[in-house]
């Protein structure tokens, strides 16, 4: 088995690194400033100056197709420089990507939604989850009601990343509440203009999401992405992709957050020796580091297994789950090794506990991914001791 990175990737790595060295850690004190006086961490001027020096370095669509003129480096580097990105809280990411079910348009719909967002002139949110409909995404309730040539959209979807910044959805409604979530719910792609409504939902973290209120949004039947009926199909293509993603930015800010306790420890001094003398430090930089690097490895197995057109779904349940999970330990441990200076805002450790926590919790709870490994366990879809694919 070769884990190691060709010369490429590592040459890709290294300069991300350099990259979120020299552009975005720099940016650290002023984001955790904006952000105590209620400001955006970034403002849309900054992100965008930020990623247009990263396109000039070539880092534009990662994973879009090249036709789209994107650099379509694979899964595995799409894990590898998410973890790279990761290792400062910044909200950056680099532009040019679209969400994947984009790609099931037709072509005026590509033309319209898809080549605009991955220029970055248009910006998109996904919408399924619902105050009665969480984990459970087969119990909408959102109806689209077919009149004349338009549908007709009402319904309340919430805890929508990026709903208040976006300028269209994808929405998805139940268009046959007799065939239930197979064959009864589509996918709509709705401006904003054409009449939903967002409110931001303040929470204990710096994750923005929004309520989206549908009440009789009329939308033409051109605006259907697929076909009728089969919107929960995309809606779990949606889910399902990269879903080891959200590991990769815990490995990320694990390590980072890693890289202070160590540095902290060495400095700090308690009863005439530095407190990284002492047995009950190590064992926290020790256990947290072997947590993290599980969690890495994880990650990379179920991003290759996308890479390599296997069925990455289990893996990326076990790694979004252990992933999540430790680097909520890590990040507490952080917190311990630095004492009463952890737990204020003079450092940035109490903003990543507060956010590392929402880990836990979207595109998929702690529980939903424990009930997923274990009916593959139980129903034999997975092998106990099985290597590889």
């Amino acid at each position: 088995m070769d884990f190691t990175l060709s010369e490429e990737q590592r040459d890709i790595r290294d300069t991300i690194r350099k990259f979120v060295a020299k552009e975005i850690i720099p940016l650290e004190q002023q984001v955790l400033l904006n952000e105590r006086e209620n400001r955006p961490g970034l403002e849309p001027g900054q992100l965008k100056d930020l990623r247009e020096r990263a396109r000039k370095s070539g880092f534009w669509g990662i994973n879009t197709p090249a036709e789209y003129g994107g650099a379509e480096l694979g899964a595995v580097m799409a894990a590898v420089i998410s973890m790279e990105v990761s290792r400062s809280f910044v909200p950056f990411s680099f532009g040019g990507d679209a969400d994947n079910i984009l790609y099931h348009g037709n072509e005026e719909q590509k033309r319209e939604y898809l080549i605009p967002t991955i220029e970055g002139e248009r910006r998109s949110c996904f919408a399924i989850t619902e105050p009665g409909a969480g984990s459970d995404a087969r119990a909408i309730r959102t109806r689209a009601v077919k009149d004349g040539s338009d549908w007709v959209i009402t319904g309340e979807k919430t805890f929508i990343t990026n709903g208040s910044e976006a300028d269209f959805v994808m929405v998805f409604a139940v268009t046959d509440p007799e065939k239930g979530a197979n064959g009864g719910v589509t996918c709509f792609l709705v401006d904003r203009e054409m009449g939903w409504e967002s409110r931001p939902i303040p929470t204990m973290g710096e994750w923005g999401p929004a309520a989206l209120s549908f009440e009789g949004v009329r939308v033409p039947e051109r605006n259907v992405l697929g076909e009728v009926g089969h919107g929960f199909d995309l809606a779990m293509q949606w889910i399902g992709k990269g879903r080891w993603m959200i590991p990769a930015r815990c490995v990320g800010a694990a390590e980072r957050l890693l890289e202070m306790a160590i540095e902290y420890s060495k400095q700090r001094e308690s009863m005439g020796h530095p407190i990284a003398d002492y047995q009950a430090i190590q064992w926290q930089i020790a256990d947290s580091h072997v947590e993290t690097e599980a969690a890495k490895y994880l990650t990379l197995l179920a991003a290759w297994q996308q890479e390599q057109g296997l069925d990455p779904r289990h893996h990326s349940s076990v790694a979004k789950l252990y992933g999540s999970v430790i680097s909520n330990q890590v990040v507490d441990r952080v917190l311990q090794i630095h004492g009463g200076m952890g737990y204020t805002k003079e450092l940035p450790i109490e903003r990543w506990y507060r956010e590392l926590r929402l880990m836990r919790i979207f595109e998929g709870t702690d529980e939903i991914q424990r009930r997923t490994i274990a009916r593959n366990l139980l129903r034999g879809h997975v092998q106990i001791g099985q290597i590889g694919a």
